[in-house]
């Protein structure tokens, strides 16, 4: 459950009882005036580090006025980072009940009704607060204890949504980024048998097995795998695309040539086929049609503004074309949408060093250092695990 100092714990209490609002409760003028001193006597005991002198006086408080929220929410609070679940949780509950709406009081009820083994009850109060509880720090163990409570019923696509929220508001936290991998892939093992059993012959089947076939560099194994999918189904979203990418990035020049008509079928079946677009324009840069190239980058970008490669490469072909000005856009574009895209700060330094903006163009040099870096790490770590995910090209440099 929750593990912290007691100096920790103290802070936490604060920050969740500033966020109580005052109760409501009517009591007679001399009850409240006598709550009222118990109430400063329990502020003055937290203020002093004193919670186990806190809670009498806040349980006194509550023998005269019942429905008092702050007061009940308080002692709450205290009792269940005192671990004492069993006499927390009717004070939240309590609380909660007087006045809906207090998310952190509402998380702390469903840890505690947890921690007394009250599944249900726990997971319909946890899951009503953590939508609230963005960017909070509660939101980490309350998000953990969902998960734990989704996965245990094997209901994995409610645990992974719970690790999207979690990872919107902590985008580099390792634990979520391994808990998010974990996820998906028992997700898609799962799809992935039942596929098997439903529809073993179906070009879908063969579309997954031609994707795991590239996840795991079996290229000329998923390559059949993907013409048989077309062969059943020629119409099927992404075949064409998928298969065009693994044609493009092969080592034979005939694949390579073939890649082209891959991506105009998939362009015949939907025109907004961004992707298409975009590796189309890479599959004729190859082929020297420099024309025809930067007349799909251009349509890529128009179709998705916000794909970083598509701009990259657009931004290639016009500082190509002495549009300085226009690729200069693009190659910013490119850094906003990923700020690790190392081949458009390399871009950006040329052009920010014929402008005579040395300075500028040093800071760029810098930055593609840094994320080529890293970039190549990346790539170490996948070449040894020979797990490259699918249409990896989209990442690899196409030459500066």
């Amino acid at each position: 459950m929750i593990a912290m100092s007691s100096r920790t714990a103290l802070v936490t209490i604060y920050l969740l009882l500033a966020t109580f609002i005052p109760s409501s409760g009517q009591a007679p003028q001399n009850a409240q005036a006598q709550a009222a001193q118990y109430t400063r006597l329990a502020e003055q005991y937290l203020r002093e580090q004193r919670p186990d002198l806190a809670i009498p006086e806040l349980q006194k408080v509550l023998t005269l006025d019942p429905s008092n929220v702050d007061a009940r929410g308080n002692l709450g609070v205290l009792l269940f980072f005192r671990s004492d679940y069993k006499d927390a949780v009717p004070q939240l509950r309590e609380a909660v009940h007087l006045q809906p709406g207090l998310w952190k009081l509402q998380a702390l009820l469903g840890l505690g009704e947890k921690a007394l083994g009250d599944s249900a009850a726990s997971q319909t109060d946890l899951q009503a607060a953590f939508p609230h509880l963005n960017g909070e720090k509660i939101q980490m163990q309350v998000g953990e204890s969902l998960i734990d409570d989704y996965t245990a019923k094997e209901e994995l696509g409610k645990a992974a949504n719970i690790v999207s929220a979690m990872l919107a508001t902590d985008p580099t936290n390792a634990n979520l980024l391994y808990m998010s991998y974990r996820l998906y892939t028992d997700l898609a093992g799962k799809a992935m048998l039942t596929l098997a059993l439903v529809a073993p012959n179906s070009a879908q089947m063969h579309q997954v097995m031609a994707r795991e076939l590239a996840r795991q560099n079996q290229n000329e194994e998923a390559i059949a795998n993907y013409r048989a999918a077309i062969k059943i189904d020629p119409n099927l979203p992404g075949l064409h695309t998928e298969l065009g990418d693994l044609l493009l990035n092969s080592d034979s020049t005939a694949e390579q040539a073939e890649a082209e008509s891959e991506f105009k079928a998939a362009l015949a079946l939907n025109p907004k086929d961004e992707q298409a677009e975009l590796e189309l324009g890479m599959a004729e840069t190859k082929q020297g049609h420099m024309n025809a190239a930067f007349a799909d980058y251009s349509r890529a970008v128009e179709i998705n503004p916000d794909d970083g490669l598509a701009c990259t490469e657009l931004g290639k072909l016009l500082a190509d074309r002495g549009q300085s000005q226009e690729a200069q856009k693009m190659f910013e574009r490119a850094v906003r949408l990923d700020p690790t895209n190392d081949i458009a700060y390399y871009r950006l330094a040329a052009i920010y060093r014929r402008e005579g903006n040395t300075q500028e163009a040093k800071e760029q040099i810098q930055l593609y250092l840094k994320y080529k870096k890293m970039r190549d790490a990346m790539e170490k770590i996948f070449d040894d695990m020979r797990d490259m995910p699918p249409q990896s090209a989209r990442n690899n440099d196409k030459g500066k």
